[in-house]
């Protein structure tokens, strides 16, 4: 009987529905449910007066999506794992399928003045004021491709000049050294709002990063810019952002998200996100803070013009353009991008690619494809200054600390920066170094934020010879005048020894890398020296002079 009664009713709702088709074209339920949920329903009507089919299903509210489940629909959906899709918004001679062109200018990238990159003449006099006339290659490259609205990975040798790589063309787009005239200018003095967040891993990295804002801006408008770094007071922090208004914000994860959560930072309009040294911001430690940084900074594109797909507070939201930075970029930083940007494209110097040239990168329990593995590695390779020599000596550890003073008194080293793997043991090697009559002092996470900036002063200015650190230090550290680097301790991988070794032959100085090891650990020089592709030659000290050495005589 209820198999009757069911039959009955199916067909009696099909004719319902095909005698009401012209009236619920207008009806105003069908005009509130979504596309997708009309077509269910015409489906649903054609299936049960189809004598054919077998799979008749029960015509109800359910199947009108009537519910705010047809709400919950639109949120599952994952942007890390859409296709890319078109800027342009959503037709029939648009499909989604259609990914935007990368059509980028190569002459630019062997440009010999920033005017010839499109900068504004304001930021152009400012560069000049400063004493920066010529661009280097991967600023002549990273500029216009970002001045495109292009989402990008930034990847260069460290003290290649990747920060205004990144500075200038936001700076083009949104302050007072933006060409505003008129209505704009009006505009710009009445709308004061965050528009740009730039996140760095480290107090010192942020800080730099500041004084280069503050630096281009100038005295009477440095206040455009904020820091919200890790151990600074807070509070103050807060006055400045409700004081000060500032159009370009500058933090650690950890600040960021916890002034965020607070209400105190707004960002939902900003339309630029900096992720520097984003390798070091993937580690686990930095998990929740970035996590919500991404939810609140804009909003990822979507590559759809339909602001109706996206309900609340997020309709208002500006489409951000995402911008990652390192000096290496592993398989790690190639999903990143993927997942938080839109058709992001890979920029080194004179070269621009598609991240989707790099291939999918190693899965769960798969090998990474051949050029993968070849991108990746040559963008570790690329990540060393050009101009380095590379030794290393043997030595026995209770010899390794008179081995640095030899070395540093061969070479005639000024600016001296030695790195560890652990912090205990670095102020034991500050004192042996003091002994010796070496000016040497340590730096690492457990000094205050004004004991490390005295520390980093006096090394800049001379008063220092030798900075032991750790791999606090590889990371954004800025001393033009470091003109040798030793590793103490082996750096665990190629990627880690890169950015040591980055700290010195920055802007095409010359520098030098020392690793000094024990015979154990030899092999780790012959890897590195296989992975990054560079001659890291052995050699001993005598007589306060460096010997090269051949490889067969190194016992």
């Amino acid at each position: 009987m209820e198999i009757i009664i069911g039959h009955s009713h199916r067909h009696a709702l099909a004719f319902a529905s095909r005698q009401s088709h012209p009236f619920l074209k207008n009806c105003l339920l069908l005009k509130r449910l979504p596309i997708s949920s009309v077509s269910a329903y015409n489906k649903s009507s054609y299936a049960s007066n189809n004598p054919n089919n077998s799979h008749n299903a029960t015509l109800n509210l359910s199947s009108l999506d009537e519910r705010p489940s047809s709400i919950k629909r639109v949120k599952v959906f994952n942007p890390a794992k859409l296709r890319p899709l078109t800027s342009s918004p959503l037709t029939k001679d648009n499909p989604p399928e259609l990914k935007r062109d990368l059509i980028i200018d190569d002459s630019l990238f062997s440009a010999k003045t920033f005017a010839e990159l499109g900068l504004p003449p304001l930021l152009i006099d400012r560069l000049e004021k400063v004493g920066l006339t010529v661009p280097t290659e991967v600023q002549s490259t990273a500029i216009p491709t970002i001045s495109q609205n292009h989402d990008v990975v930034i990847q260069s040798y460290t003290g290649s000049g990747k920060t205004l790589a990144y500075l200038l063309p936001i700076l083009s787009e949104i302050g007072p050294l933006k060409k505003l005239e008129g209505e704009e200018k009006e505009a710009f003095d009445k709308k004061q709002g965050v528009e740009a967040v730039i996140v760095a891993p480290s107090r010192e990295l942020g800080m730099q990063i500041v004084r280069e804002v503050e630096k281009l801006l100038g005295p009477e408008d440095k206040r455009l810019v904020q820091q919200l770094v890790g151990g600074a007071n807070r509070s103050r922090q807060e006055e400045a952002l409700k004081k000060n208004r500032p159009l370009i914000v500058v933090g650690t994860p950890g600040r960021l998200a916890e002034i965020s959560a607070a209400g105190k930072l707004h960002t939902h309009t900003c339309r630029f996100l900096v992720l520097d040294e984003v390798d070091q911001l993937l580690s686990f430690n930095y998990r929740e803070d970035m996590h919500r940084i991404l939810e609140h900074v804009g909003k990822r594109r979507s590559g759809s013009s339909r602001s109706g797909d996206i309900l609340g507070p997020l309709a208002k939201r500006v489409e951000r353009q995402t911008i990652l930075v390192s000096a290496t970029v592993p398989f790690s930083v190639v999903r990143a991008a993927r997942s938080w940007g839109q058709d992001p494209v890979l920029v080194r110097a004179k070269s621009v690619v598609s991240l989707d040239s790099l291939g999918s990168g190693p899965g769960p329990g798969s090998l990474p494809d051949t050029a993968s593995s070849n991108a990746v590695t040559q963008g570790t390779i690329d990540s060393l200054p050009p101009s380095l020599e590379h030794y290393y000596s043997l030595s026995k550890h209770q010899h390794k600390v008179d081995t640095i003073r030899k070395c540093v008194h061969a070479l005639d080293a000024k600016t001296v920066i030695v790195f560890m793997n652990n912090t205990r043991p670095i102020k034991d090697v500050v004192h042996k170094l003091e002994a010796r009559g070496m000016k040497a002092a340590e730096l690492h996470g457990d000094l205050g934020k004004l004991t490390r900036s005295t520390i980093l002063k006096k090394l800049k200015s001379g008063e220092i010879r030798v900075l032991v650190t750790n791999e606090l230090s590889a990371r954004g550290l800025d001393v033009p005048e470091c003109d040798l680097v030793v590793n103490l301790d082996m750096p665990t991988d190629s990627v880690h020894y890169a950015h040591r070794a980055g700290r010195t032959g920055r802007l095409g100085r010359k520098g030098s890398v020392l690793s000094i090891c024990e015979e154990r650990e030899v092999f780790i020089v012959k890897k590195l020296r296989r992975q990054l592709g560079v001659g890291i030659k052995p050699c001993e000290f005598k007589e306060g002079k460096m010997l090269i050495l051949k490889e067969e005589n190194v016992e």
